[in-house]
């Protein structure tokens, strides 16, 4: 049996991430549980659970099995190695703590530890495939897939598109993030940014063997990052080194990383291009009901934009101005020129015509005021012009009214 100290800290990780009293979980249940996800994506938190329950019980022969059970599967994973080491070392002398075995700085263990921490978090969270993030997510006709990130959790969830157009909870995975957390600013910060971003399609050139399987870029900066003069580049979805598994919850140099086991698993889907990725913090999860909990929110949302179009088919310029805010800006200036530019055409009276389709709308995450982005394709038509464009928005709500605070090609 392990020494008491080292026990102690199994006990106090567990603790840390149980959802309810540790003392309840029966081994036999977490065995079934570990059998019924012997082939799902979760098998890495599953094994890693059964060991750290076995080690809280005095089970170490069998624990050591199934750690054993879980490096044969997983060969590269050092998880599992720091974990088989301490029940090893344990047979011959008393352990301080977790992974007191051969480590030479003490900050690997503590990534390990908060990696394990991450992990069992997930794997022992109730009703997973019943939450759906707080946030307003409508894809368009051609887009089946939405991922959000919540870095708070280290985890990746995949959703897809229903008939009715409501998401459904699909999958979810263990990411890593920046080495100095969320929030980029700048170039070499080494943060991962907050935002709405979507990814392209599969970088085919060669790449360093620390991307792994792949890398799918992120249009980081995006026109709000660019706004508030952040900078920076290069922030990518993508794998682990050939000889690693997994990375801990903080070790990239800004980019959202993943297994290459997982990465490939989501390669069909990122590889499609213009997948919507919302990188959020601390996500409010709520649980899955019948009807769109954002309703309200999209109903409003989607008749701004609808009186917005009338209201510039109309050429009337006071009323098509009044859906911008005063902190308007576009690649050209602000809201003043915006607005002399406007009203300089509409002075005239052209008759145009003006349709949207293809809408789509992402709440932005962690933002001082509600915004959303607002994707489309806008077709234009007056006597003199005939023009069909991808268009962005972002609209914020300003006194319980939606603005429309950025405008341009998407």
């Amino acid at each position: 049996m392990l020494r008491f100290k080292y026990l102690s800290a199994v006990v106090l990780l567990l603790g840390a991430v149980l959802p309810w009293n540790a003392t309840a979980i029966n081994q036999e249940g977490l065995a079934s549980r570990f059998l019924a996800q012997k082939y799902s994506a979760n098998i890495i938190e599953s094994m890693l659970a059964k060991t750290l329950m076995e080690i809280k019980q005095g089970k170490t022969g069998d624990a050591l099995d199934t750690v054993n059970q879980l490096i044969q599967t997983t060969p590269n994973f050092n998880l599992a190695y720091l974990i088989r080491g301490d029940l090893l070392a344990s047979r011959a002398r008393m352990l301080s703590g977790f992974g007191d075995t051969f480590v030479k700085d003490p900050r690997q263990v503590e990534d390990l530890k908060e990696e394990a921490e991450k992990r069992l978090e997930s794997y022992l969270a109730k009703n997973k495939d019943h939450l759906q993030p707080n946030l307003l997510i409508q894809l368009d006709q051609s887009q089946r897939y939405a991922v959000v990130v919540d870095t708070s959790k280290s985890r990746l969830f995949l959703y897809a598109k229903q008939e009715d157009g409501q998401l459904k909870y699909i999958s979810d995975y263990y990411v890593t993030i920046g080495k100095n957390g969320i929030d980029k600013k700048a170039q070499g910060d080494k943060r991962t940014p907050l935002g709405v971003y979507f990814a392209a399609s599969k970088l085919n050139r060669p790449l360093p063997d620390m991307y792994g399987e792949g890398a799918y870029p992120l249009n980081y900066p995006n026109e709000i990052d660019v706004y508030e003069k952040r900078n920076g580049s290069g922030i990518w979805l993508h794998g682990t080194p050939t000889d690693t598994y997994s990375r801990p919850p903080r070790a990239s140099d800004g980019c959202v990383v993943l297994s290459n086991p997982d990465l490939k698993t989501l390669h069909p889907i990122l590889n499609r291009g213009n997948t919507p990725v919302i990188i959020a913090n601390n996500v409010e999860w709520l649980v899955d009901t019948s009807g769109d909990v954002q309703a309200q929110q999209k109903q409003s949302l989607q008749a701004a934009i609808e009186a917005w179009r009338k209201d510039w088919i109309s050429q009337d310029s006071d009323a098509y101005l009044s859906h911008y805010s005063p902190q308007f800006f576009y690649s050209d200036g602000d809201f003043k020129k915006w607005a002399s530019y406007k009203r300089s055409i509409q002075l005239r009276k052209p008759k145009v015509d003006v349709g949207i389709d293809k809408l789509s709308m992402f709440t932005y995450p962690n933002a001082q005021k509600p915004m959303v982005v607002v994707n489309f394709e806008q077709d234009f038509r007056s006597a003199s012009l005939q023009n069909r464009m991808k268009k962005r928005q972002y609209w914020i709500n300003e006194n319980n009214q939606w603005k429309i605070i950025y405008e341009g090609a998407a």
